[in-house]
């Protein structure tokens, strides 16, 4: 088989696969959901038999501990959450007409020098109806997701099937990667077991180090906010902490939020709005300077830009299942572009045809 008829049998075939995934996309989230995580536990699971435990031991103990651990957070906080957010929805009305209270006269002073800006009494009422309507479609939306959340999430599926699959991946984890590695073509199997090692550092750096990193950003910022007497402050920061799995991002969104609201809880008091970003100045040190170089070192990430674009392509295209999926196909595509680019530049076509690669 020549070149051109492998490239076009592999082309097929991703195709096709792509094409076999998008169909099934309404039933694969159990199933993404579990080889996330025996990805996520595998190495643990290695280290385990190192210790002496046989596979099927190791298997038993990580999935129990795991999903335990998820259960009892969930029933932790998941009231403590709720309440929060139904309280904010709640308080947002209240939110809205002290903004316009402080913000009125310097947007009517605009106005005056603008006038093409319109009758200043028209806008108010519009900014005020739109309040409302927004309001009361949060509230109602929210509350409708919460009650139909075991619907929505599919969260039998997530109960019941995903700790399943994830034990049995988990255990034959090794058989699988062995059988591929078996099909794979055998003129080409050291140079894709290469890149295939190279997306497996670049998940475990991100993957696995940038949850931790996340993880202990939403308990700083979450703690924090709640220890300054913020409103709402443990589902900012744990929100912040939750989009902090892309570098920044979480802490640029929660700081702007929690500003906001300590600005319409406290208005212009230096002392509270100081608090307040400092809390995130804490955070922002204490990534950079411990949880980063310990939990990611100087292993290969993923720009943060090729990160938000995988998991909005991925959830535009598949849903939620989309953005499980997002990570470890752009880790993927950026090892295969890198791969190319190395290529073009060893080929005659970058260095000449009078040069030898």
């Amino acid at each position: 088989m020549s070149t051109r008829q492998q490239i076009l049998f592999w082309l097929i075939s991703l195709l096709i696969f792509g094409a076999v995934l998008y169909l099934l996309r309404p039933v694969l989230l159990p199933f993404v959901a579990a080889m996330a995580v025996a990805y996520l536990l595998d190495p643990t699971a290695d280290r385990l038999v190192r210790w002496n435990f046989s596979r099927n031991a190791a298997t038993w103990i990580l999935t129990v501990a795991f999903f335990a651990t998820i259960i009892l957070v969930v029933l932790l906080l998941a009231p403590l959450l709720y309440s929060q957010i139904i309280g904010f929805i709640d308080r947002l009305p209240e939110y809205v007409q002290s903004a316009r209270s402080w913000l009125r006269p310097i947007v009517e002073r605009l106005i005056e020098r603008i006038p093409i800006l319109g009758d200043p009494s028209a806008i108010w009422q519009n900014t005020a109806n739109f309040a409302a309507g927004w309001t009361s479609w949060l509230g109602v939306g929210v509350a409708g997701m919460w009650s139909r959340g075991l619907a929505l999430f599919n969260l039998l599926s997530l109960l019941l099937i995903t700790p399943v699959v994830a034990f049995y991946l988990l255990r034959d984890w090794d058989r699988f990667v062995a059988v591929i590695d078996s099909l794979l073509p055998r003129q080409h199997a050291d140079t894709i077991r290469e890149q295939a090692r190279r997306v497996d550092a670049v998940l475990a750096a991100f993957v696995r180090g940038q949850a931790l990193v996340a993880l202990a950003d939403g308990l700083v910022y979450g703690l924090g906010l709640s220890l300054i007497g913020l409103e709402f402050g443990l589902v900012i920061g744990l929100t912040a902490g939750l989009l902090s799995f892309v570098p920044y991002l979480g802490a640029l969104l929660g700081s702007f939020t929690a500003i906001i609201v300590a600005l319409l809880q406290w208005g212009l008091d230096p002392l509270r709005l100081a608090l307040v970003a400092g809390v995130f100045v804490v955070g922002q040190l204490l990534e950079n300077a411990v949880w980063q170089p310990r939990l990611l070192g100087k292993r290969v990430g993923l720009h943060p830009v090729w990160v938000i674009f995988g998991v909005l392509a991925g959830a535009s295209l598949f849903g939620f299942v989309g953005v499980l999926l997002a990570v470890p196909v752009a880790a993927a595509i950026g090892v295969l572009i890198r791969f190319g680019l190395d290529r073009y530049r060893e080929s005659r076509i970058y260095r000449g045809p009078d040069v030898v690669a």
